[in-house]
């Protein structure tokens, strides 16, 4: 594994010995993608599942095809599926990242890929463009996606929720859409992902797949419409250049989050 050269300025991060690094896999990486978003499914069926308990408890003279027709009404409320990701998201955030963390601890702080880059960017200027990258995909995204979806309106699964949910559940809703949601999936893709293609392809293959899945697997909150992609490929590619030439991830993570919260800001302000 060759080393990645240390740029002027970087701080010099003692490399450990190579047989010390067990850097992840392909195969290994996209399992964790896969089961981050299997937890959020799986978190669904529980709740599915203890609502309809509850209801038996509560009214054991109903059906079970009543008790099912309660529990659906309940959930189909905007407020419970915002509840469900308000509680839900940062606790299976946080199984990935003990997961993570404790499958490697080596790289966890490594600037530079195999390494996760979750340690200071080699200039404090990084968190600027990390910020003006966040500022500018949106409405760059936005035109790109407009004039491919020819005036059809597109919105994420978060905005649908937000639109709809109460007042009072708007912030901690924003709260973990502009912070877990963007760290944990950073550390997934532009981290794990990213440094796993990376030991196998070259560097812009590795950035163009990780950017493709990034898109694809979004597209379910999207409805599938696929003038999305487009957009959601260009901002993953913008994250991918940000991790890679400030070797860290934060300025991605910053980026993301920056990218997220303008959507909502637009969201609130027109309701």
């Amino acid at each position: 594994m060759a080393a990645w050269p240390i740029k002027p300025g970087e701080p010099a991060t003692p490399s450990p010995p190579e047989d010390a690094v067990r850097a992840p896999g392909v195969l290994y990486a996209l399992g964790l993608i896969l089961l981050y978003f299997l937890l959020q499914l799986a978190a669904g069926a529980l709740v599915s599942f203890a609502a309809s308990v509850f209801e038996r408890f509560r009214h054991p003279d109903l059906s079970h095809a009543e008790v099912q027709q309660h529990v659906m009404n309940w959930l189909q409320r905007p407020d419970s599926n915002a509840l469900l990701v308000i509680i839900a998201l940062p606790l299976i955030a946080l199984m990935m990242l003990i997961m993570v963390r404790r499958a490697w601890p080596v790289l966890w702080l490594l600037p530079r890929p195999p390494g996760f880059g979750l340690t200071a960017p080699i200039a404090a200027n990084w968190y600027a463009l990390g910020l003006l990258v966040g500022l500018v995909m949106p409405p760059l995204g936005g035109i790109l996606t407009q004039w491919l979806a020819h005036g059809h309106e597109v919105t994420q699964n978060v905005e649908e929720l937000s639109r709809h949910a109460s007042s009072n559940l708007r912030l901690p809703l924003a709260m973990v859409a502009v912070s877990v949601g963007p760290m944990i999936e950073e550390l997934l893709f532009r981290g794990v992902l990213l440094s796993a293609l990376m030991r196998r392809l070259s560097t812009g293959l590795s950035v163009t797949i990780c950017a493709v899945l990034f898109g694809v697997v979004h597209l379910g909150g999207l409805d599938f419409e696929w003038y999305a992609l487009p957009n959601l490929i260009l901002l993953a590619a913008a994250l991918c250049w940000l991790r890679l030439k400030s070797a860290s991830l934060w300025p991605a993570i910053l980026a993301h989050s920056i990218y997220n919260l303008f959507a909502l800001i637009a969201l609130f302000a027109a309701t």
